[in-house]
């Protein structure tokens, strides 16, 4: 089951970045991934998941995101450096509906990993919002 969820949190990451976009349309989008990832570092997994787009807690339950977020940011450590490297704006993912996608990469450096990629895929959520749909460390 968490191979399953990190293979489906992979699918939504992996972005054809056919759209690409200015910073100033990005903004809100790269906002809102930095305001999530304060929660994914300080293992705060239920905040996360809360705070995450409809189709994220469709895809997978409190539970299942705690133990996975858990068994993948947990080896790491804490956090030491982040730095944004890209942001693309799409229309269209890898097995996702259609729909306004900022997908962002972050070179960071961990406690325990010097050299990370992390991935975050942020969504418009029907609200007007925009919320983490997809997260991916390699």
């Amino acid at each position: 089951m968490l191979r399953r969820t990190a293979i489906a949190f992979a699918a939504l990451s992996a972005a054809s970045w056919a759209f690409a976009s200015g910073p100033s349309t990005t903004e809100p989008a790269q906002a809102a991934a930095l305001a999530w990832l304060n929660l994914v570092d300080a293992a705060d997994s239920r905040s996360s998941w809360e705070q995450a787009s409809v189709n994220f807690k469709s895809a997978v339950t409190s539970a299942q995101w705690s133990q996975a977020l858990n068994g993948v940011r947990g080896p790491l450590g804490a956090l030491r450096q982040r730095e944004q490297k890209t942001a693309q704006s799409t229309k269209s993912l890898p097995g996702a509906p259609d729909g306004q996608y900022v997908v962002l990469q972050y070179q960071s450096s961990f406690q325990s990993k010097a050299n990370a990629t992390e991935t975050v895929t942020v969504v418009l959520d029907p609200d007007g919002s925009w919320r983490v749909v997809g997260y991916f460390i390699k």
